[in-house]
């Protein structure tokens, strides 16, 4: 792991703002998730990839109603539901 050497404090609200530097090479845009994991004391960062809801793949996915879903999961569960229906 690097140092950046930019330190920011945490406002009232707990948020912190990322400089546009580090936006920019990281591809982050307004409006983009980001995942919060903790890993010993640090707290890490990473742009959130879009994933099926169900399994995780980031594969094939369709927007269904704000959520994702790959295009496997919606064949098996048009199986379960009895469709017969076929991968084009």
């Amino acid at each position: 792991m690097k140092t950046t050497g930019v330190v920011r404090k945490l406002d009232e609200l707990g948020r912190i703002t990322l400089p546009i530097e580090l936006r920019r090479s990281l591809d982050l845009d307004v409006k983009d998730g980001l995942e919060i994991t903790v890993q010993d004391d640090c707290i890490i960062l990473r742009k959130a990839e879009s994933a099926d809801i169900f399994t995780g793949s980031t594969e094939d996915l369709v927007e269904y109603q704000g959520k994702k879903v790959s295009k496997e999961s919606i064949l098996e569960l048009a199986k379960l539901a009895g469709l017969n229906v076929s991968a084009t």
